[in-house]
């Protein structure tokens, strides 16, 4: 085996041992459940928002 070969999977044996990616995956996770989240929720309220933000808009529009 050629010493870059060998060099190779020695990394790659090390990044396999070191655990510190595991929260970063975690972390992943959750923001995917939140964007999820997000996207349920404005599917049912977006609806009303939008038109709550458009009244709120025409009152500031309005103002003298």
């Amino acid at each position: 085996m050629s010493a870059s070969l060998r060099r190779i999977l020695n990394r790659m044996r090390r990044r396999l041992k070191d655990r510190s990616g595991q929260a970063l995956v975690e972390y992943g996770l959750i923001l995917i459940l939140v964007a999820i989240g997000a996207i349920v929720g404005l599917g049912f309220f977006g609806h009303s928002v939008g038109h709550s933000l458009n009244n709120s808009g025409h009152i500031l529009n309005n103002l003298p």
